[in-house]
């Protein structure tokens, strides 16, 4: 599994890369709340990671940008969020640090 979080043309860049999945999202920030990070560009809401009904996987939710609630969710590990979310911290990214280390009690 490879992955890359950077700083990337004026946002963040959050990529992983493995054998059987891909995930990669560009957001100005991240919005958390109890147990999910919404990603956020340009003001709208374009992908979200959150644990999934209470179980132990942490799942990974983009937006298409259809029309409608069409959207593309892949499993993603937790040292891959936990990843995401200490760049984003680093980079005064985070909208809200206390609901970030709640996330991070709830969910790493």
């Amino acid at each position: 599994m490879e992955t890359t979080v950077a700083e990337h043309n004026g946002s963040m860049l959050a990529r992983l890369d493995s054998d059987d999945r891909v995930f990669e999202v560009n957001f100005d920030s991240i919005e958390p709340t109890d147990v999910t990070l919404r990603f956020i560009r340009d003001g709208d809401r374009v992908g979200s990671i959150y644990n999934d009904d209470g179980t132990k996987r942490t799942m990974a939710r983009l937006t298409t940008g259809r029309e409608g609630t069409d959207f593309i969710g892949v499993e993603v590990p937790k040292e891959f969020v936990t990843e995401v979310l200490d760049a984003a911290l680093e980079a005064g990214r985070v909208t809200d640090e206390t609901a970030a280390e709640g996330y991070r009690l709830r969910v790493l």
